[in-house]
């Protein structure tokens, strides 16, 4: 089950709620009676991930005749993957809309004031002011299972195979997650600070997990209210991107076709 909130769309009438959400026809016949006004949709995956995480979502995005790039962020420090974004978004020919998973909220709240840019999508993902300190902020709400499992060495950290399976791709089939572990990106320690809040100035919207267990989901709604975004709640782990690619393509489109 999702629940939206704040605002309500027209891909998510009655119609589209009503129709299967199995395959990229349902996102098809969501946008059908309205051609988005953004065609372009960079994605920005998060901690202990790569660009492959998206690899559920970009068919549907596809089908619905968006031009789609997953950032490779080398997850190396902030200021390498704000210029991976970067790089991504000199490549578009027209307004985009950037999405992010987890971490990936950070880079996009970084490089979101790029003059293409129409709208931020944050899936599950932190959402900083300005020059805030991301985990003072979540001190403030409870500990999250996953931190138990973090890993750091060499300046990196990383999550051992036990909290990576239980907490940080909970809801994903065993076999499927441990192919996701393999290619687990280890994630600078170097504080991941930014400089400005791009969704103060850009019409953002949110996917809450419910059943997060690496960033507390009232955590999340915390962030999504904050930024006064358009949020979407789903049954999922952090992984929604993966175990629920059509509700995620579903905002993406929203946000294409509102912003």
């Amino acid at each position: 089950m999702m629940v939206i909130s704040r605002r309500s769309f027209s891909v998510l009438g009655a119609g589209a709620a009503a129709a299967t959400l199995s395959g990229a026809p349902t996102v098809r016949a969501a946008t059908r009676s309205r051609r988005p006004a953004v065609r372009n949709v960079v994605l920005v995956h998060g901690a202990y991930a790569d660009g492959s995480s998206w690899a559920k979502v970009i068919p549907f995005l596809q089908a619905a005749g968006m031009n789609v790039i997953a950032v490779q962020n080398p997850l190396t420090s902030l200021a390498d993957d704000v210029a991976a974004t970067n790089l991504a978004l000199a490549r578009q020919d027209g307004p985009t809309v950037l999405v992010a998973h987890s971490y990936g909220g950070t880079v996009i709240s970084q490089t979101g004031l790029s003059p293409n840019v129409t709208g931020l999508v944050y899936v599950a993902a932190r959402a900083p002011e300005a020059g805030e300190d991301f985990a003072a902020l979540s001190a403030n709400f409870p500990t999250p299972p996953v931190n138990s499992g973090i890993i750091t060495k060499s300046g990196f950290k990383f999550l051992s195979q036990s909290a990576f399976l239980r907490d940080f791709a909970n809801g994903v089939p065993r076999k499927e997650a441990l192919e996701l572990y393999a290619a687990q990106g280890p994630l600078s320690t170097a504080p991941p600070t930014t400089s400005v809040a791009a969704w103060h100035k850009k019409p953002s919207w949110y996917v809450v997990s419910k059943d997060d267990r690496t960033i507390n989901p009232e955590l999340e709604r915390f962030m999504a209210k904050r930024m006064n975004a358009s949020t979407t709640e789903v049954d999922a782990g952090h992984l929604s991107l993966v175990t629920h690619p059509e509700v995620i393509s579903r905002v993406v489109l929203q946000a294409t076709a509102q912003s």
